[in-house]
C-alpha cells in the first residue's frame, strides 16, 4: 500500500505525470520551414477547403480531452478543479500507456451545466473525442446527452460506460461458470453514474430480471421520493412488476449482487445464504468494497469480484477505456453506441476463456501483456462495430485497426525507455 509521503514526493519531484512530446525533429532551418512557417500555411489552406482533412494533417484524430469540473472526484466528492487535476493527469497517462491516446486533462473552473457544454463544443474542432470524468450525476448524464446530440465526435463517460463494459464482460463469465443465464435475478445497489450505466448495458444485453436500489430504497415507476429523469428511466427498464421491496426481501433468491453504492461494508455476510445456489457478488466500490473478497467467500459466495488489486477478479475500468477510445479514434467514430459498448464487453468475456475459473473471470489489470492484448481486441471490436453501424468516417478491416493500434501503443512503450 502506497503511503501519503511517497505519493506526494513522487508527484512533486516530477511536477506531475505527463508532458507534450513532439513527433518530428527540428534539426535545421528547412525543418522549421516545413513544420512551422511558411510550410504550415499550405496545410492550413487544405484544411480550410475540407475540415475533415484535419484528421489527416494534424493530431486531431488521436487527441481527446478528459473533461471534469471537480465535483465528483474519486471518493473525495466535490474538491474542485485544481484538486481534480492530479487524477485527470493519471487518467491521461493510462490512456497513453495502454491505448496510445493523447489525452489532455482539462479541469475547468465552472460547475454550470450550460457552460460545460459550451466549453466542450467550442474545443471540439481540435479533438477526436471527449472523456467526461468525475462530474456529479445527474448533471453528467444531461451533459452527455446534449453533447451526443450536438457533436460528431464520441463522448465517452468512463464512470458510466467504462464500468458497465467491464462489469458485463466479467458477469458473462461468472454466469457461465455458475450455469446461469440472462434471466438471473440481479440486484444493483447504486443509481449514480456506474449503476445507471451498468443497468442500461445489462438491459441492452438482454438481462430482464433486474432491481435497482439507491439510498432511498428500490427504484420503481410510481416512487416520488428523490427521483429524477434518469431514475425514472431506470424504473422503466427494471423492476418489471413495480414491486415495493426492501433490501432484505429483494435479496431472497437473488443470483447476483452488484455494488456500486459508494458505501464500505454495505453488504452483510448474512445476505449471501439467502441467495440462490452459487451466488455471485460484485462489490465494486473503491477503495473499500461493499464486502471484502475473503468475507464473501466464507459466507458462501461462489464468485466474488471487487475493484481491489490484491484479490482475484479485479473489475477495473482500465480494462475498457484505453481500448474503447483507441478503436473509436482509429475509425474516426462519430458517436458511442450501446452496440459498440456491448461488443467491447464481449471482447473482455472472450479474452479469458482458456483460463476461465472462479478466480479468473476477467483479465488481470496488473498484467501488462494481458492488458495490451485486451486493448487491441477491444479496439478491433469497437472499430468494426462503429463501421457496421455506419458510425465511422473510414472503413478499414479489424486486422488493420489492431495493427494501427499496436503501432500507437508501441510508440509509447519505446518512449518509456527514455523516461527517468
Amino acid at each position: 500500500m502506497i503511503d501519503e509521503k511517497t505519493a506526494l514526493r513522487k508527484h512533486k519531484e516530477n511536477n506531475g505525470k505527463i508532458q507534450v512530446v513532439g513527433k518530428v525533429k527540428i534539426l535545421k532551418k528547412e525543418d522549421l520551414s516545413i513544420y512551422y512557417t511558411p510550410g504550415v500555411a499550405f496545410v492550413s489552406e487544405e484544411i480550410k477547403k475540407n475540415k475533415e482533412l484535419a484528421y489527416e494533417y494534424t493530431n486531431k484524430g488521436n487527441t481527446i480531452i478528459i473533461l471534469s469540473d471537480g465535483t465528483r472526484i474519486l471518493g473525495l466528492g466535490n474538491i474542485g478543479p485544481e484538486a481534480g487535476l492530479p487524477v485527470m493527469e493519471g487518467k491521461s497517462l493510462l490512456f497513453k500507456k495502454y491505448g496510445g491516446v493523447d489525452a489532455i486533462p482539462l479541469c475547468i473552473s465552472t460547475t454550470d451545466e450550460e457552460a460545460i457544454i459550451n466549453f466542450a463544443k467550442n474545443i471540439s474542432p481540435s479533438i477526436g473525442g471527449i472523456n467526461i470524468e468525475d462530474i456529479e450525476s445527474p448533471k453528467s448524464f444531461r451533459i452527455i446527452e446534449r453533447l451526443e446530440k450536438e457533436l460528431d465526435i464520441p463522448i465517452f463517460h468512463d464512470d458510466q460506460y467504462g464500468t458497465a463494459v467491464v462489469c458485463l464482460g466479467a458477469l458473462n463469465n461468472a454466469l457461465k461458470l455458475a450455469n446461469k443465464n440472462r434471466h438471473a435475478k440481479i440486484i444493483i445497489f447504486g443509481a449514480g453514474s456506474a449503476g445507471y450505466g451498468i443497468t442500461k448495458l445489462l438491459c441492452f444485453a438482454g438481462f430482464d430480471n433486474i432491481y435497482v436500489f439507491d439510498s432511498k430504497g428500490i427504484i420503481k415507476r410510481n416512487r416520488k421520493d428523490d427521483m429524477n429523469e434518469f431514475k425514472y428511466k431506470l424504473a422503466k427498464m427494471t423492476n418489471k412488476d413495480n414491486k415495493e421491496l426492501g433490501v432484505e426481501e429483494a435479496i431472497i433468491n437473488a443470483d447476483v449482487l452488484i455494488g456500486v453504492s459508494g458505501q464500505k461494508d454495505y453488504f452483510k455476510k448474512e445476505w449471501i445464504p439467502k441467495m440462490n445456489k452459487k451466488p455471485i457478488i460484485f462489490a465494486l466500490t473503491n477503495p473499500s468494497p461493499e464486502i471484502e473478497y475473503d468475507e464473501a467467500i466464507k459466507a458462501g459466495a461462489f464468485i466474488v469480484a471487487t475493484g481491489k488489486s490484491n484479490a482475484p477478479n479485479q473489475v477495473n475500468n482500465i480494462m475498457a477505456f484505453p481500448g474503447v477510445m483507441r478503436g473509436m479514434l482509429e475509425v474516426r467514430a462519430k458517436k458511442v453506441s450501446m452496440m459498440m459498448l456491448y461488443d467491447a464487453a464481449m471482447a473482455i468475456t472472450k479474452s479469458v476463456q482458456k483460463d476461465l475459473n472462479v478466480d479468473k473471470i476477467i483479465p488481470s489489470a496488473i498484467d501488462e501483456k494481458e492488458m495490451n492484448k485486451l486493448t487491441l481486441e477491444i479496439a478491433g471490436e469497437i472499430g468494426i462495430s462503429a463501421i457496421r453501424d455506419k458510425n465511422a468516417r473510414i472503413n478499414i478491416s479489424k486486422d488493420e485497426i489492431k495493427k494501427r493500434s499496436a503501432k500507437r501503443i508501441n510508440n509509447y512503450i519505446n518512449l518509456e525507455k527514455y523516461i527517468k
